[in-house]
């Protein structure tokens, strides 16, 4: 039967602007009339203007969360109006984010649409997100996120096929007859690709034997999410772990409940069972399963600066760098500067952009950095244009297996050698737009007059965060405001991208030295949070006088 495309008349929806990594929304947003439909032919119709060939092909997954099932055929009813001749999806309608980007740059799809709201809440009374990555398999960059804004803002009709009836539960090829031509569907394993990728850059056989012959005890968490078949695959069939000790792997609607963030606070889970003294090494991945949450025994745990730091020093423990040219490292903003120390000893460059990894990308693309991370837990390389939660878990076994040595004697000795930074964000969620600007004000005021003392140094600088891509030459402004201090101590703000409403201000803390290697964070940190509280006048614009996590 002949399937006809069909216009549909519609309306522009005030607020699809995408974020730090696509546009996020609360599920009963999404819900309404045209809403999806709007932003996906926004997204097409970029594609379709930069993109002048024939067989386009798209890739379509996510991370498994609530409506993901209904907003899958949408796309590829859209997609098939608009042209499109393939339309990949994966298994279930799960695709990792990591998986998406290994998938694109390997099977030469145009871009990929992915359903996840990454580490934010699932359910109907959740969030709910759509996040176009490019053909390089990385997030889109601003140029593209602008252009997709710019269209939502005077949309008048979108193209969709008449309904179809696909089974995505299963991998198989559906071709379906339309009056655009002939479209392919097909339904794909979503882990194969990756894995295949992940082999070609660690010795599982090496880690797997060095688990075995040592009795090492490992255990990760999926938090209901995208990872947990992944994990399966990895660490129980290849590397050998007991499927008794991989939690939460079957990915769930809602995540179980549960926040699908890995830190301290919402992985707890995890942390307990840690500091049971059972494991050597634990993981937690996010929803998506592009971050991830390292822990040593006894829950030690490895802040996300330093796990960047510590793989940095160390690439010569994972045979893909072996040969490699370390030609430079980036991190955002905020993430602290451990790994600068390590840059600087290797004489290589290190680049620092604002947070959403769509900023490393072009700097990947030009060879100018093989390794990347931010410390909201995300860490990756250039073997795809994402982060990626289990290549970071691998990169840090092979490190243990390389150098067999526990987790935290690795990091302690990273310490020894190169300094500690000591570092922690506050995050005030569930703020209003108001009181999140005006706190914003507050700090960005103290660019153009003086700063109170930073507990007993005096600050050497404020400034407002701005960003010019040496590649590219696009600037980026406004991402943050940075407190610098005489001894290198450094206070920011910053206003989140990644929620799906009201505002969220991140206060980031570091603190440089050589010397008391083995204090409590929250101590030392402590007249930097005196700090931000007398700067930001947080208690008397948002009335909070604690955050709401603390990592």
């Amino acid at each position: 039967m002949m399937l006809k495309s069909n216009v549909v008349s519609t309306k522009p929806y005030e607020g699809q602007k995408p974020g730090t990594s696509g546009l996020r929304k609360p599920v009963k947003t999404v819900k309404q009339e045209h809403y999806v439909e709007n932003f996906i032919q926004c997204i097409l119709d970029s594609v379709i203007a930069s993109d002048t060939t024939d067989n386009r092909k798209l890739l379509v997954g996510g991370d498994g969360r609530y409506y993901n099932d209904t907003v899958i055929p949408l796309i590829v009813r859209i997609a098939a109006a608009n042209g499109f001749k393939e339309v990949v999806i994966g298994e279930n309608g799960l695709f990792s984010t990591p998986a998406c980007s290994a998938y694109i740059r390997s099977c030469n799809c145009v871009g990929g649409i992915i359903l996840t709201a990454s580490h934010n809440p699932g359910g109907p009374d959740a969030d709910f997100g759509i996040k176009y990555n490019v053909g390089a398999g990385g997030p889109a960059p601003d140029s593209v996120t602008n252009d997709v804004f710019e269209r939502t803002k005077v949309i008048s009709s979108y193209s969709i096929l008449d309904p179809i009836s696909i089974s995505i539960a299963d991998k198989g090829t559906t071709q379906l007859e339309t009056d655009k031509g002939q479209v392919v569907v097909r339904v794909v394993d979503s882990v194969e690709c990756h894995q295949e990728l992940l082999s070609s850059i660690f010795d599982f056989a090496s880690i797997r034997s060095y688990l075995a012959d040592n009795n090492i005890c490992v255990t990760a968490d999926s938090m209901a999410g995208v990872m947990g078949p992944t994990a399966h695959r990895i660490f129980g069939e290849v590397l050998g772990v007991d499927s008794q000790h991989l939690i939460r792997c079957t990915p769930l609607p809602d995540f179980g409940g549960s926040h699908p963030d890995p830190n301290l606070v919402y992985a707890a889970e995890l942390v307990e069972t840690m500091e049971t003294g059972r494991y050597a090494f634990g993981v937690a991945f996010d929803g998506d399963g592009d971050r991830n949450m390292i822990l040593g025994n006894k829950g030690f745990f490895v802040s996300p600066s330093d796990s960047l730091a510590v793989i940095a020093a160390n690439l010569s423990c994972i045979p893909y760098f072996t040969g490699r040219t370390f030609s430079g490292v980036g991190r955002s903003l905020p993430t602290s500067g451990a790994v600068d120390q390590v840059a600087k000893k290797l004489n290589v460059p290190i680049y620092e952009t604002p947070t959403g990894w769509k900023y490393f990308g072009s700097l990947m693309d030009a060879g100018m950095i093989v390794l990347c991370g931010e410390e909201s837990f995300g860490t990756g390389s250039c073997h795809i244009r994402e982060k990626d939660g289990i290549w970071a878990a691998l990169a840090w076994l092979s490190i243990i297996a390389f150098k067999q040595q526990t987790v935290e004697a690795i990091v302690t000795a990273h310490w020894e050698e190169f300094g500690r930074h000591y570092y922690s964000r506050h995050d005030y969620e569930g703020l209003t737009a108001e009181q999140g600007a005006r706190v914003m004000q507050q700090v960005n005021s103290y660019t153009s007059r003086p700063s109170p003392d930073m507990g007993l140094t005096k600050v050497a600088s404020c400034v407002n965060f701005s960003y010019t891509d040496p590649v590219t030459e696009d600037t980026t402004s406004n991402q943050g405001v940075v407190f610098t201090s005489t001894t290198g101590s450094r206070v920011i703000f910053r206003l989140s991208g990644t929620g799906s409403s009201g505002a969220t201000i991140r206060v980031y803390l570091e603190r440089y030295t050589k010397t008391d290697l083995n204090k409590d964070v929250q101590k030392i940190l402590e007249p930097l949070v005196v700090f931000a509280g007398e700067v930001g006048d947080i208690l008397g614009i948002t009335g909070r006088d604690t955050p709401t996590v603390i990592t």
